[in-house]
């Protein structure tokens, strides 16, 4: 079945929606899932216009994609119409499954409470509240369908996507955050987030079955990065003016989180997280994004140089895994390919 499936392989912030985005365009996708809650903000540029998205799929640019947020999604009612309104969305593309959770504002005041902004680095988006309130079971989570404001676009995801399978229409599923934050599988618990995030669990949060999924598509960064704060171990971290110089830059090399806008913290490549996620999503393609950063040239050329050829082929060599594409700035992909020519598939 034609079903996508896109994961970060490390501790979010990989360039899962400018991916999503792509795969979106390129296999003329019917419908976009997008995965989680609004404690994680996904980025993409869509006609020289960058837009953060924290509810929508990056793919609700596009004008003809059917926005889905499936059953195991949790709702900010108040950003989710936010962002509709940003972008002009027409209503009929977008629909809220009956059984999505809504995040309250007493959820986001109990995180607050917990303390766990310091503790462990939480975006104190409610997400994790919501997610307690759920697994409770004593009556206190608010769903959807039970939501006014939401009454507009409230459905069912399953039948919605079942009928375009059954018409052999591309389905992207756009997961949240990455490997390493999973609250099943990552080796820094209790630095992670209060979900599953592998593809596994991405592909039952939107109501599929895993025998529809024809594509698992892995997305990592050269450079990978935790929010600001007490958020857990990061192999080789560095500061980002070693990342400038060693780039040789002539402009400072930055990240903000993306809901929180504090400074990120950012290691070297660590091949050890890597390798636990390829163990556990079994991906059919690889991507691996911010490979700008190793090489001003890059930025300038927007080709593969060299320095990131090697840095890509020693990344394969480690891992004994081959990377399908790669990404040079917020905009581009590149095929993976011996002569590394400059094959733009998104931009």
């Amino acid at each position: 079945m034609p079903v996508s499936v896109v994961v970060g392989g490390q501790y979010g912030s990989e360039g899962k929606g400018k991916v999503a985005h792509c795969l979106a365009v390129e296999n003329s996708a019917a419908a976009v899932v997008r995965i989680g809650g609004t404690n994680s903000g996904h980025t993409v540029v869509q006609a020289g216009s960058t837009y953060v998205l924290r509810q929508l799929p990056t793919a609700a640019v596009l004008s003809d994609v059917m926005c889905v947020l499936g059953p195991g999604s949790y709702v900010d009612a108040e950003i989710l119409a936010r962002e509709v309104s940003l972008l002009g969305l027409d209503e009929r593309r977008l629909l809220v499954d009956e059984n999505a959770v809504v995040i309250t504002d007493a959820e986001k005041a109990a995180e607050g409470s917990l303390g766990l902004g310091p503790t462990i680095g939480s975006t104190l988006s409610g997400t994790g509240e919501a997610v307690r309130a759920r697994t409770a079971r004593n009556g206190t989570v608010s769903f959807a369908k039970n939501h006014p404001a939401l009454s507009r676009w409230i459905g069912s995801a399953a039948p919605l996507l079942r009928d375009l399978l059954d018409r052999n229409e591309r389905i992207v599923v756009e997961g949240t955050q990455g490997f390493g934050l999973s609250v099943l599988h990552s080796p820094t618990y209790p630095f992670v987030t209060s979900r599953d995030t592998s593809a596994a669990a991405m592909v039952s949060e939107a109501g599929l079955s895993p025998l529809d999924v024809d594509e698992i598509v892995l997305v990592l960064r050269a450079f990978p990065i935790r929010v600001a704060g007490h958020s857990g171990p990061l192999a080789g971290e560095i500061s980002w003016e070693t990342v400038t110089m060693e780039g040789r830059h002539d402009h400072p090399i930055l990240e903000l989180t993306s809901v929180t806008r504090n400074v990120r913290r950012v290691g070297r490549f660590d091949p050890g997280i890597v390798a636990r996620a390829i163990t556990v999503n079994r991906p059919s393609n690889i991507v691996i994004n911010h490979l700008d950063y190793l090489d001003h040239e890059a930025c300038v050329s927007r080709e593969v140089t060299p320095e990131i050829g090697r840095f890509v082929s020693d990344i394969e060599r480690t891992l004994g895994c081959h990377v399908n594409q790669l990404g040079i700035g917020a905009d581009l992909l590149v095929a993976r390919a011996p002569a590394y020519g400059r094959l733009v598939l998104s931009s």
